[in-house]
């Protein structure tokens, strides 16, 4: 039986970036809410910076890379992003600790699929060795369909993790049915996906009500990122409160 991981929860900026930018005001503060968020006890920050900058900016990078520098070095930035030429630039410039590539097309409103690997490994082969020789963990985006084949093919990427979109999960919080089909999904593909040497990590639409039983049919989960639920609930809670409920919800002791 697989020994359980501990699991870091990186806060996704992009939803408070997101609201910044409906007024030309710095407010409310990215790097403020983000060192709000790792005073809690969030062990790492993300963003999914897109070309149109519509929430988070390019400007915004090295303002949290200094953040982190600065005032957290144990935290963790992770930056997500389709591997363009512009994308990996950035990435470089601003020296994440790991990058998550996804399939995303510019002009979605947010990731809703992973890769076809079988497709695209040829393409992320070479993206992947380019980001490791900088010394950044690389992760990419994996539908949670339980295909063993197309996880092998994304281990041949030489990626070191694979993150599993959870959306289809988070969206069944009226339905336990549909949610324990799911959660079944998830756990096989995260047992093929460890069967194969790759590290897991798991995000989209989780929340605290639904991380526990995540957790427990993904005990090897390394990471969870998580934006729009956990800012919904910074409105409710306040981002401290929010922060150490997400991570006890994580099976952390708060």
């Amino acid at each position: 039986m697989t020994e359980p991981a501990v699991t870091k929860l990186s806060v996704n900026l992009n939803a408070i970036a997101q609201l910044r930018n409906r007024r030309d005001l710095p407010w409310p503060s990215v790097t403020g809410l983000g060192a709000q968020a790792l005073i809690a006890g969030a062990h790492g920050l993300t963003v999914h910076p897109r070309p149109d900058e519509r929430h988070i900016r390019r400007s915004d990078l090295p303002e949290i890379r200094a953040l982190i520098d600065d005032e957290f070095p144990q935290a963790e930035f992770n930056i997500e992003g389709y591997p363009t030429e512009a994308f990996l630039q950035l990435v470089e410039a601003n020296q994440p600790d790991q990058a998550t590539l996804v399939p995303d097309d510019p002009a979605q409103a947010t990731s809703d699929h992973g890769w076809d690997f079988r497709r695209n490994r040829e393409l992320l082969k070479p993206v992947v060795a380019r980001l490791k020789k900088q010394g950044i963990r690389v992760s990419l985006f994996a539908d949670a369909d339980g295909d063993r084949d197309a996880l092998a093919a994304a281990a041949e990427t030489g990626t070191d993790r694979v993150e599993f979109y959870t959306g289809p999960y988070g969206g069944c919080y009226d339905d336990p049915k549909a949610a324990a089909v799911e959660l079944e999904n998830l756990q096989r593909s995260a047992e093929a996906a460890e069967g194969l040497g790759l590290g897991i990590n798991a995000g989209h639409d989780l929340t605290v009500a639904n991380l526990p039983a995540l957790k427990q049919h993904m005990p090897a989960l390394l990471e969870v990122s998580i934006g729009h639920g956990l800012t919904a609930d910074a409105l409710q809670y306040g981002m401290t409160e929010t922060v150490k409920r997400f991570l006890s919800a994580c099976g952390h002791d708060i």
